[in-house]
């Protein structure tokens, strides 16, 4: 194959894929829950206006949204899944007042023939589609509309401070008056009730829900269709099909190739550039933030077991669960993609062997910007979820509420900014090389596209307002955490990568090309389509379920080559004397590979098929996935790149000196995150997916699970892991500060030029 055959097929897989993606957002579109003009009682009681649901809708953004528990199935996972929740409530509400109207007694109580018939009612009540297009109405019987009041004032005490729920709030580590204003309670109650009639009501002509009969739930007839276990099987056979042929491929085509390492010089010495020693703050800001992250986990972690105190000091009120969370959640955000801006910067001069005018005061303009971005932030997202801010300020400077992109939109908006910036910065640094003909173009090429799209497409964040309807921000949403984070900070970690081995002389240049761009083919042949397995249940069209299960599957393919590729840095660590300088940055590359493979791989599989995920939606096993891949692959690859550059500054017989520290470093961070995930994370999913397979959604995710004795002794299992990390991030800052406070003797150690 020539560079002509792979830039070919990567345009046609991306071109495709975007189609499909945005034909089928198209559908989405058309096909969300409506939002009523209003919800009325049979004999014409208002219950809610459309005004009442949007208003709602603000108020449970400026309570934290999706970091007080989830609604459709994301967000945190403390409190219960509120759709799930009030489905069940009402359900059960309904049974009872019609058992003791007809036969006097609890719906409990009763034989199961008798069972039986009110569960029919219930579900032809519940289920039925009563919306008027014509009007925009929706009307419930006189039953139905008092059991959905008798619900709502349950909330709106829950959401207060009723006494008799103040034990109930501290389980679910919830502030007393969360929502301080009865008006705005009752508006929450109604976006939450919208939510759960998604959830329960079949879809115009269908006999699904708008949510494919996600959550599970029996007693209304909500169980798995069955294009879930269709999808499922067919992903599965296409799984093991693809990775047949991938592993044929890579015997045939990519086995041989790799540069003789054994025989190679050290590369050619030089100084780092005025703005590439600028970065080195950036890499501070990263060791800083990542050893915040961590505290900011650890209180998250401690609340589900002690509700809003810390080791008996009531801290909830001041520092709330939804804030610690937030900030635990966006810090890894923000950290990983300093990393990567930094690298970018540091790595654009030298490609080009060129320093562009005032780049050194870009790079620390861009630098105060980050900065005042995360801490502007951050205190925005306290004064919201405290309710200091009224609900439009909320939503800019406050609290979002939708997770991994909680900032508000004037911080958002601000970041964006950044985040041109740096692309100008980037470009305007690697414009010589773009002209070179002698450079290594086609990867150069692939670098540009990366950079470009990782400023493009956090865009995606701003295609929604505060009132938008809820299937539609999460359709965009999902653009910037698995398009953006997922997707593009891959495509980029990739290639700067492989521009550092191939300007170190580890790897042949036509072969990094060649595998840098099979491998974004596989990732966007997988990965662009796989977004709709996070959309499965978020009132989309079932085709997203067919499609989402199918090409998730797939994006497991390119992962079964890590320990082909982990060997193989595993060579180049041990090659000749002078890699020594570079081997822990490969060893935490060799530990990316494994976490892909592991945390990407298998725990992203477990809970990808749409057979596994509807009972999976929301549970321990998602955060499982999540700090396995998060930290393990872009966090390893963050501190890799962190060491690569900053190594770059310091004297060789330094760096061997430091070899400890870091080796520490290293097996802190991974083991911990290795203690956290199987210690703690695992157990606990595994028996909360049993019980949500055997006693529905809403008892998986209610305070009768989580506040179990056994659950809570898995969370304390924690402390292990969870303290290895926190060692293993202090070390990382000594290390940062260590190479910081050093200065570089020119003539005795290399950079990476």
């Amino acid at each position: 194959m020539s560079y002509r055959s792979y830039w070919s097929t990567l345009i046609a897989v991306t071109v495709l894929s975007f189609l499909v993606v945005g034909y089928l957002g198209k559908e989405i579109y058309q096909q969300v829950p409506p939002i009523p003009k209003a919800m009325l009682i049979d004999g014409g009681q208002t219950l809610y206006t459309e005004e009442d649901i949007k208003k709602g809708q603000a108020v449970w953004q400026s309570t934290g949204g999706q970091e007080l528990g989830t609604i459709w199935g994301h967000g945190s996972y403390l409190a219960p899944d509120w759709s799930a929740d009030w489905i069940h409530r009402q359900a059960v509400d309904l049974l009872n007042t019609w058992a003791q109207r007809d036969y006097k007694k609890n719906f409990d109580t009763l034989p199961d023939e008798e069972k039986a018939v009110l569960k029919v009612r219930l579900q032809k009540e519940v289920r039925t589609n009563t919306y008027n297009p014509d009007t925009g109405n929706i009307v419930f019987s006189k039953d139905v509309g008092t059991s959905i009041q008798r619900v709502a004032r349950y909330y709106q005490d829950l959401f207060g401070n009723a006494p008799e729920l103040h034990e109930l709030r501290n389980k679910y580590s919830m502030m007393e008056d969360t929502v301080a204003s009865a008006e705005n309670r009752h508006a929450l109650s109604g976006f939450l009730f919208w939510a759960a009639w998604a959830c329960q009501t079949n879809r115009p002509g269908q006999d699904i829900t708008y949510t494919s009969n996600w959550p599970s739930e029996r007693l209304i007839g909500n169980t798995a269709p069955p294009v879930l276990l269709m999808s499922s099987i067919m992903s599965v056979v296409l799984l093991l099909a693809a990775v047949g042929i991938m592993i044929w491929y890579y015997a045939v085509h990519l086995r041989s190739g790799y540069t003789d390492i054994t025989t190679l010089k050290a590369p050619v010495f030089n100084a780092p550039t005025p703005s590439m020693i600028a970065t080195k703050k950036y890499f501070l800001i990263v060791a800083l933030l990542l050893l915040l992250q961590v505290v900011f986990g650890v209180i998250t972690a401690h609340y589900t077991v002690e509700g809003n105190a810390l080791f008996g000091i009531r801290t909830g009120e001041f520092l709330p669960y939804t804030v610690s969370r937030t900030w635990h959640v966006q810090l890894a955000l923000f950290w990983i993609a300093t990393a990567l801006l930094g690298t970018g910067l540091y790595l654009a001069p030298m490609i080009s062997g060129y320093e562009p005018p005032y780049q050194r005061f870009g790079v620390n303009f861009l630098w105060t910007c980050l900065v005042i971005i995360v801490l502007g932030s951050m205190a925005g997202e306290w004064f919201g979820i405290k309710q200091y801010l009224s609900l439009q300020m909320n939503f800019w400077f406050g609290h979002q509420g939708y997770e991994y992109v909680d900032l508000g939109r004037f911080w958002q908006s601000f970041l964006m900014v950044g985040l041109v910036v740096w692309l100008v910065l980037m470009v305007r640094a690697l414009m010589p090389a773009l002209r070179d003909k002698t450079q290594n173009r086609g990867l150069l090429f692939l670098f540009c596209i990366a950079v470009f799209t990782i400023a493009a497409f956090y865009g995606a964040g701003f295609m929604w307002g505060s009132h938008t309807n809820l299937a539609i921000v999460e359709y965009w949403r999902w653009w910037v955490v698995h398009l953006w984070v997922e997707g593009i900070f891959e495509i980029f970690t990739t290639t700067a990568v492989a521009f550092l081995f191939v300007n170190l002389g580890l790897l042949d240049r036509h072969k990094a090309t060649k595998s840098v761009l099979l491998a974004t083919s596989l990732y966007s042949f997988g990965g662009i389509i796989g977004i709709f397995h996070h959309l499965y249940f978020t009132a989309t069209p079932q085709t997203v379920i067919v499609l989402g299960g199918i090409f998730s599957a797939l994006e497991v393919v390119p992962l079964t080559l890590m320990g082909f590729e982990a060997y193989h840095n595993y060579e180049i660590s041990k090659s000749a004397p002078w890699v020594a300088i570079y081997k822990w940055p490969i060893y935490f590359f060799i530990s990316v590979s494994f976490w892909n493979l592991v945390g990407a791989g298998l725990f992203g599989f477990m809970i990808n098929m749409p057979s596994a995920l509807y009972h999976l939606q929301g549970l321990n096993t998602t955060p499982l996935h999540g700090h396995a891949a998060l930290y393990g692959v872009y966090g390893n690859l963050s501190i890799g790149l962190l060491l690569f550059c900053m190594n770059s500054f310091i004297k060789k017989d330094v760096i061997a000196r430091d070899e400890k520290l870091v080796s520490w470093t290293f097996w802190l961070l991974n083991i911990g995150i290795a203690g956290m995930c199987f210690l703690s994370l695992l157990p606990v999913g595994l028996y909360q997916a049993w019980t949500s397979i055997t006693h529905d959604m809403w008892y998986a995710r209610s305070e009768h699970f989580t506040a179990q004795p056994i659950v809570h002794a898995f969370i304390w299992m924690r402390a292990f892991g969870d303290t290895l990390f926190g060692f293993g991030a202090l070390g990382l800052v000594a290390i940062v500060l260590k190479k910081m406070c050093l200065k570089k003797d020119q003539k005795q150690y290399p950079s990476l030029a």
